[in-house]
């Protein structure tokens, strides 16, 4: 059926106008004074990481271990919808589409690239070492591993109760209403911290769409000698903005899952033939060994801040940056996979958010990962050199070294740009819901809004500085969202007790 809604029908028009006027107001400050902006956000990351760096270590761990605990208690059995509701979708496609919205294109951006940079920078050690080499695969598994699902699974579950639960809005002040109430979710203060979720989430799915749009160029510079630089990346985040706004205006059904689902068979096509024609037994050892490492030091990694400058800026510009990241995207993820989890329990709910996932990511990054760095350590391979000419070129650095790598290039800037599409039409579906109402069917005209204003935002951020424009960016928005997170753990253990008396 046709959406006959006007533009204005259902939506929230001090949270739309708010946040418009704010994100409005950025991109032409960026614009116009690329130099300024790209210096502020510069000095706004060095005073968050200088000085409560410890704050994210400790916040987004915490998350993760309420988490576990949650799952495991006796609140597990709670149905995220009314007693007796079933599952919307099964659970191939749950997987698919909340792993899509969750990694996208920051998992095939960062594979080869950040194990190739801890090797030849590792955050203590030798560089360019076979210790090195162990401690780039067992932080790279930290950093995409249970922390980043412990973030994601709280503000999804929190957002999944209180709607399906308790029949409250999709907004994320609706998480607190056990903390607030009907009229404190309705007040400035509700309003306030939907405002922020959306402005985080601008921000976070920002740096995706840049490092994306980044890797794109590349990929088409390897594949088809097309030219690099910002214009060639300005170019691809507006025809990957149009590409996107016309899958947000899908149904879910026909957008989102069909693209999930034929990222996922890519994704597993390449990491076969990886796995067969690399290194395999290499591949596997390095994949079971980094497991082991990843285990035994997860504790002394998530609290490791570098107190005493063995590496400096390290824990700032590696962990920290990702958490802050994590954190960003929490609102539309986990916003994203409480629309999709409706009819789950609470613990196949949190069980699967965190462990299924994070299998995901182990088996792309270790395929990646010890591909490439058993060509840098044994053969001499020469991709440390260049990720650090450009960052951006760490895959197919990689890929230039196996068969078929044409085919290799074509298809993995492919994924990017999946990716890429379903990551901010997730953001984009989430944003417009955020701003009607919590409306878990919003109009089309809102979706193609808030579309057009993260393809702006990406723009404006790649203009001030690049890739450090954008991380810093998504450091600085995400410090406050972490406190509404920690209200939102607060919030379900008061509504649980309650349910469960």
């Amino acid at each position: 059926m046709t959406d006959k809604r006007s533009f204005f029908s259902k939506i929230d028009r001090p949270i739309f106008s708010i946040s418009t006027a704010i994100m409005l107001i950025f991109v032409v400050w960026t614009l116009l004074q690329p130099k300024l902006a790209s210096n502020t956000f510069s000095l706004v990351q060095k005073f968050i990481t200088d000085n409560f760096g410890w704050c994210y270590l400790i916040g987004v761990t915490f998350f993760l271990f309420f988490s576990v605990f949650i799952a495991l208690s006796r609140y597990g059995t709670i149905v995220l919808g009314k007693d007796g509701e079933k599952p919307e979708y099964s659970t191939v496609s749950w997987f698919a589409m909340l792993f899509a919205a969750g990694m996208g294109i920051g998992l095939v951006f960062w594979g080869v690239a950040e194990p190739m940079t801890h090797y030849t920078n590792p955050p203590f050690g030798q560089p360019s070492s076979i210790e090195s080499a162990q401690i780039a695969m067992r932080y790279t598994f930290f950093h995409w591993g249970l922390h980043p699902w412990g973030i994601y699974g709280m503000v999804g579950l929190s957002m999944a109760y209180f709607q399906f639960r308790k029949g409250l809005p999709a907004l994320v002040s609706s998480t607190l209403y056990p903390l607030l109430g009907k009229k404190g979710i309705n007040s400035w203060i509700g309003k306030a911290v939907d405002i922020l979720a959306i402005f985080v989430t601008i921000f976070g799915v920002a740096t995706s769409l840049g490092l994306g749009a980044l890797q794109i160029s590349t990929g088409l510079n390897y594949a088809y000698g097309l030219p690099t630089g910002t214009m060639s990346t300005v170019i691809i985040v507006v025809v990957i903005t149009v590409l996107f706004i016309i899958s947000a205006v899908t149904s879910i059904e026909r957008g989102i899952k069909y693209l999930s689902n034929t990222n996922m068979l890519l994704l597993f096509l390449i990491l076969m033939f990886m796995l067969i024609v690399g290194p395999t037994r290499f591949i596997l050892n390095g994949i079971t060994e980094t497991v082991g490492s990843y285990v035994h030091n997860i504790i002394q990694m998530s609290f490791w801040a570098d107190s005493y400058k063995t590496r400096p800026g390290w824990v700032g510009g590696w962990t920290i940056f990702y958490w802050a990241w994590w954190v960003a995207w929490g609102p539309f993820v986990g916003a994203f996979i409480a629309r999709i989890s409706r009819g789950r329990s609470v613990r196949e709910f949190l069980l699967g958010v965190l462990i299924a996932p994070t299998l995901m990511s182990f088996m792309w990054m270790g395929v990646m990962g010890n591909s490439a760095l058993y060509i840098d350590v044994f053969q001499g391979g020469g991709i440390a050199t260049q990720v650090a000419k450009d960052i951006s070129t760490a895959i197919f650095a990689m890929i230039q070294h196996y068969p078929l790598s044409g085919i290799l290039t074509v298809l993995t800037t492919l994924i990017i740009a999946i990716f890429f599409i379903t990551s901010a039409d997730s953001a984009t579906f989430v944003m417009a819901m955020f701003t009607s109402g919590g409306d878990l069917n919003p109009s089309t005209e809102l979706k193609i809004t808030w579309g057009l204003i993260e393809g702006a935002v990406a723009i404006a951020l790649l203009i001030a500085g690049g890739l450090g424009a954008l991380q810093t960016a998504s450091i600085a928005s995400a410090f406050p969202f972490m406190f509404v997170i920690f209200a939102m753990c607060v919030s379900l253990i008061k509504a649980f007790k309650g349910e469960l008396k």
